[in-house]
């Protein structure tokens, strides 16, 4: 059963929750990188990346409506990878866009673990991928 657009989505405030949880340690480890002075890069990237995320999701969109030309999903996993997951689980949820795809959530999820290992290294364990 298909959802119709601008209909509510469902379990929103589960769906923040998750997203909430996903994205505290990169926002925390971003604002205690940034505020120490070392770099304000994590920062950026997440939320450049982020709109990038979004806006190439729904593109992706509209061209798989219309017939045209898609965008790679190895393009927007790279945009993930460079930190826009955030911005594409939310694309995902309110633009309804690639939810269905099992291979393609396998590597969007994997993308999100990755980050989140990342900063559990950067944040407590302190064996950085900073200091290589």
């Amino acid at each position: 059963m298909s959802e119709q657009p601008g209909a509510p989505i469902r379990h929103l405030k589960l769906k923040l929750l998750v997203l909430a949880l996903l994205c505290a340690m990169p926002l925390g480890g971003s604002l205690s990188v940034l505020l120490t002075g070392i770099t304000r890069v994590p920062l950026l990237a997440y939320c450049a990346a982020s709109v990038v995320a979004f806006v190439l999701y729904a593109y992706d969109k509209q061209c798989a409506k219309s017939g045209r030309w898609r965008i790679p999903e190895k393009a927007l996993h790279s945009v993930e990878l460079l930190g826009g997951w955030p911005g594409a689980l939310v694309a995902q949820q309110v633009l309804r866009h690639k939810t269905r795809k099992v291979s393609y959530l396998v590597w969007f999820w994997l993308i999100v673990a990755v980050h989140q290992a990342v900063w559990i290294d950067v944040l407590f364990l302190k064996v950085t991928f900073l200091n290589l």
